[in-house]
């Protein structure tokens, strides 16, 4: 049988006093944290700023060749109104109608529907876009 013997250790004080773990990566990580954290909440808030009116498309009922009707949802300051522009289009992606919708002040998000003249038959319908009315001075 063979013995081992311990690993040796070296002299006391030749290589100077034994050092506590850095804390500096730690603090690096923090730090690098930090910095992401306030870059997502200042691309969030720029988006939100550039985009004061979103709308999402729910759905559409072709009515018959003269009438589609269009349902989107508007997402906006409950304080404001926003106009919509409601578009819809033949089998050749040309526009046969249009509406404007006006979205009054009421909750964050609202569920509109609307009917859309159509001048021909319509095979699909879309919201082209939305904006916020502008306060008017008199």
């Amino acid at each position: 049988m063979t013995a081992t013997s311990p690993a040796p250790t070296p002299p006391a004080g030749r290589y100077g006093p034994e050092r506590a773990a850095s804390r500096r990566p730690l603090m690096v990580a923090v730090g690098l944290a930090v910095v992401v954290g306030v870059a997502v909440v200042a691309f969030l808030a720029v988006g939100a700023l550039r985009d004061p009116v979103q709308w999402k498309d729910v759905g559409f009922t072709v009515q018959d060749a003269g009438r589609v009707d269009v349902t989107f949802e508007v997402t906006k300051d409950p304080g404001s109104t926003a106009t919509c522009r409601v578009q819809a289009l033949s089998q050749s992606y040309g526009e046969v109608g249009v509406a404007t919708v006006e979205v009054g002040p009421g909750a964050r998000t609202q569920r509109v529907t609307t009917s859309v003249p159509t001048a021909e038959l319509a095979v699909s319908a879309t919201v082209a876009g939305c904006e916020p009315v502008r306060a008017t001075t008199r």
